[in-house]
């Protein structure tokens, strides 16, 4: 018969002992430091809620009274000279959920802004690497591709739509002097053409997610990066299993800023191809705009604002479902 003897382990208490318990009097002091802390905190967070209370009530009195406003004409058949205004109840809600031409404008616009995010993470990502690797004229690079995200939007749009004119834009003009007039198109007298002009112009606003990697990629682990180097990762591996990975929370402020700012691009459509032809290149904004100020005179505000809201909430759920995706991932 052979017997089993169990060596008690040396950090195992002796037997009979009875386990250590917290001293009450040694906790006390730690949480009085626990709420001196919290206390420190509020008081440095007073200052800073009266200093910016004044910009709080202005921006929150002038979103109460737009809210309110889009919230009473809606319900209103009223032109510009708000006179006269007649109650129609949930009809201009009807009528904007039913037209068809309000729906195009609405994939117009997501169709843009998945164009404009995948720029951003192909295009845009490479080039904020390459700049952070320490290229020669660095700061001219950067000047290139942030300026036209810093000059405003109506003023690159506007220059724009003036280079792809038909007769006089600097495009078509360029391209017959070099023997290519072949390739000249009627930049806003075709749809095909007309959203391909659309997606060079996103291309121009690359400087933004360049701006955001950049200075996301200051704080990256450079250790990370010279252990692949050492261990003979090539550049494109690099790229696409260390850095792009490394950089995921700046993928996710990438993709929701630009789908939110995609619904304020009513200056980059208005003044670069005028939703032409035809509107088939029209964006909710150009949408609401043509229902105030139609070419036939009379706009309807209360249609154009029941537009809005609806707008607003297809925004408002276009960015709740974004959000979740990148949580879930």
């Amino acid at each position: 018969m052979t017997s089993h003897l169990t060596t008690p382990s040396p950090d195992a208490p002796p037997a009979g002992a009875r386990q250590a318990t917290p001293d009450p009097a040694s906790a006390a002091p730690a949480a009085s430091a626990a709420r001196s802390r919290a206390r420190a905190r509020r008081r440095a967070l007073l200052p800073a809620a009266l200093f910016l209370a004044p910009l709080l009530a202005l921006y929150g009195v002038y979103y109460l009274y737009a809210f309110v406003f889009l919230g009473q004409t809606s319900r209103q058949s009223v032109d510009l000279s708000f006179t006269g205004a007649t109650d129609v109840g949930w009809r201009n809600f009807q009528l904007v959920l039913t037209d068809p031409v309000f729906w195009r404008d609405i994939g117009n616009n997501l169709l843009f802004a998945a164009v404009s995010i995948l720029v951003a993470l192909t295009l845009g990502f490479f080039l904020a690497v390459s700049l952070a690797s320490g290229v020669r004229a660095r700061r001219f690079f950067f000047v290139v591709f942030l300026l036209p995200s810093l000059v405003p939007m109506s003023l690159f749009a506007t220059v724009f739509g003036q280079l792809i004119q038909t007769n006089g834009g600097a495009i078509n003009q360029t391209l017959r002097a070099v023997g290519l007039g072949a390739l000249a198109q009627d930049w806003t007298g075709n749809t095909t053409s007309a959203y391909v002009a659309v997606f060079i112009l996103l291309t121009y606003l690359v400087g933004l997610p360049v701006m955001y990697y950049t200075s996301d990629l200051t704080t990256a682990n450079t250790a990370v990066l010279e252990a692949a180097m050492i261990d003979g990762a090539g550049t494109w591996q690099m790229y696409r299993m260390i850095l792009f990975p490394m950089l995921r929370g700046t993928h996710r402020t990438v993709i929701l800023s630009v789908l939110l700012g995609s619904f304020r691009w009513f200056e980059l459509i208005y003044f670069s191809t005028g939703s032409q032809p035809a509107g088939r290149t029209g964006i909710p904004g150009t949408y609401i705009y043509d229902q105030m100020f139609p070419s036939t005179g009379g706009g309807q505000i209360g249609y154009a604002s029941a537009a809005s809201l609806v707008v607003l909430v297809v925004a408002i759920a276009v960015s709740a479902v974004n959000v979740l995706v990148q949580r879930r991932r």
